[in-house]
């Protein structure tokens, strides 16, 4: 399974904000870290926002925070609301499916099996749990002499 841009944007977004929680964040700064387009970020603060997943701040001072905390935020969801369609084969949307074997076939239930099991995985962390310990770019040099933290354990699989 392939998640989308906005998808991974929105991850990578939500981790930098989360890791930024004492202030706003803005578009500009988000763009610069990730080398990501502004206007592509701008939808996925409005996105995000209509969510609540953040708290926009309209003016000069403008930016945005979490709207809620990192630990009540669940990855698991946060993907669902950010794909569009989770459909991982034509035969997923009974709408649009032109699968000559659909009736017969189990490919669809191995892979439904799967795509459940990729979305229980991530159902089991929070934002908070993303973002712990995350050094981002532009804190490399004042992070010099910590340890940078290892990945996220794998003993929570």
């Amino acid at each position: 399974m392939k998640l989308t841009a906005f998808t991974d944007y929105s991850l990578r977004l939500m981790m930098y904000v989360a890791v930024h929680d004492e202030r706003l964040v803005s578009i500009k700064e988000v763009s610069e870290v990730f080398d990501i387009s502004r206007n592509h970020l701008m939808k996925i603060v409005h996105e995000l926002g209509k969510g609540g997943y953040l708290q926009t701040v309209r003016g000069k001072n403008g930016g945005f925070r979490l709207g809620r905390p990192a630990a009540e935020i669940n990855v698991g969801q946060l993907v669902r609301y950010t794909e569009e369609d989770m459909s991982i084969v034509e035969c997923f949307s009974q709408e649009t499916s032109n699968c000559k074997i659909a009736a017969s076939c189990k490919l669809s239930i191995a892979l439904s099996q799967a795509l459940k099991a990729f979305l229980t995985v991530l159902d089991g962390y929070t934002l908070a749990d993303l973002s712990s310990g995350v050094v981002f770019p532009e804190f490399l040099g004042a992070a010099r002499d910590r340890k940078i933290p290892e990945a996220i354990s794998s003993d929570r699989v």
